[in-house]
């Protein structure tokens, strides 16, 4: 069993995304509280790790609680969380944070001042971070992560459908914290 933060990242992926929301992510300091999360399993066809093992997908074939990092559309670096065990490839996107330490960092960054835009949405919660490809397959009970526990009593989760994606988007796989301003666009 693999934990950190109160989560057993060798469980389901669903399971997993739901209980990242309340945890903070800081990569060198800098982050704050995820708020958005979408689970991704080997099963799904809209998984990067549907067709099977490649040299770009690898880490999601490997140990929970590591970090797979890809490039979206060739633009945007994006980040998911390696679940269950080595060789079954899947994961957890982490779509968006409540900004909360490295505030000046992430808006240089980013190149702008409003705070709910700085980490709503995978591209801009990767810029903000200075998540790049460098971090694919780094464990992440090891610096330059910190994972640190969210609230005792359970977060009110909103749950819905992937945004994003052409397959399997009628999934209710997504999950947000309720009341939160930052997330990369409402649920419905």
């Amino acid at each position: 069993m693999t934990r950190l933060a109160n989560i057993d990242f060798s469980a389901d992926s669903l399971l997993v995304a739901r209980q990242l929301i309340g945890v903070t992510l800081l990569i060198d300091g800098v982050g704050g509280l995820i708020v958005e999360t979408e689970a991704y399993d080997q099963s799904d066809p809209a998984s990067h790790t549907y067709a099977g093992r490649t040299p770009r997908n690898a880490s999601m074939f490997g140990p929970p609680a590591h970090a797979y990092v890809y490039r979206s559309y060739g633009m945007h670096w994006c980040m998911n969380f390696v679940c269950r065990e080595p060789g079954h490839g899947a994961g957890v996107l982490i779509r968006a944070l409540e900004p909360t330490q490295g505030l000046e960092l992430m808006r240089e960054r980013r190149g702008l001042d409003k705070l709910e835009l700085l980490c709503a949405g995978p591209g801009r919660l990767a810029q903000a971070l200075g998540i790049t490809r460098a971090l694919d397959g780094q464990a992440l009970d090891a610096p330059p992560f910190q994972l640190l526990p969210g609230p005792p009593e359970p977060v009110e989760l909103l749950i819905g459908p992937r945004i994003g994606i052409s397959k399997a988007a009628h999934e209710l796989w997504r999950f947000g914290l309720k009341g939160s301003k930052f997330l990369s666009k409402g649920f419905t």
